[in-house]
């Protein structure tokens, strides 16, 4: 999820910021409470024709309009972003109000071997700083895993990052965020690693599964 991403930085910056990887939301009509999905390239959209309409937090948004329900929401999804570079980066996001706060970092790490312990800080104080900013926020974890080829104590203390994160602070947990996509070259692009637009479908299904009963 290295290379490729950032040999593309420029053109995925530019998809981003229509995204709202700068706080900027794409929503429409009336609001009350925002929802921010705090990820990584995965959460952006990476490699998709357009993600303002195609990535996973844009067709829940598209399932909140639905509903009608007063909730904003905002992608802040970069690409390439590991744990600490979302916890430099995370002030900036919380210069806005936010009620709903989906944290789905940590895929970058798995990849680059960074030790589970430094992944797991960098985690928490991602949430503190948000519960810091708003007390009452509601949280969301995304879960994620490793494959094997990154040997079995590693995948096993990574794996394990997520459900404590979760328990710990009282947070909504999506066991895996790619929950029936990783692996299946159906609903992922080339590069194997990031979903397509049917993959970002099945994504949408799983987060909101555990988002829909917090709205």
């Amino acid at each position: 999820m290295q290379k490729s991403l950032w040999s593309n930085l420029a053109q995925v910056l530019s998809v981003l910021c229509g995204l709202g990887c700068l706080g900027v939301t794409r929503a429409s009509g009336p609001a009350t409470a925002t929802i921010v999905f705090f990820g990584d390239s995965l959460t952006a959209g990476f490699g998709l024709s357009d993600p303002t309409s195609e990535a996973f937090p844009a067709l829940i948004e598209a399932k909140i309009e639905e509903k009608g329900l007063p909730w904003r929401v905002v992608n802040a999804g970069l690409s390439g972003e590991t744990t600490a570079a979302g916890l430099r980066r995370v002030d900036w996001i919380l210069r806005q109000p936010i009620d709903v706060f989906v944290l789905a970092l940590g895929a970058n790490d798995g990849l680059r071997g960074i030790a589970p312990t430094v992944s797991r800080a960098n985690l928490q104080q991602i949430i503190d700083r948000v519960r810091a900013k708003n007390p009452r926020v509601k949280l969301v974890v995304a879960g994620m895993q490793m494959p094997p080829t990154m040997g079995s104590d590693f995948t096993r203390a990574f794996q394990e990052i997520f459900p404590e994160i979760a328990r710990e602070n009282d947070a909504a947990f999506v066991p895996f965020l790619l929950e029936g996509v990783g692996g299946r070259a159906d609903l992922n692009l080339h590069d194997r690693i990031h979903p397509n637009a049917d993959g970002h479908a099945v994504i949408a299904k799983t987060v909101w599964k555990v988002l829909r009963p917090l709205l």
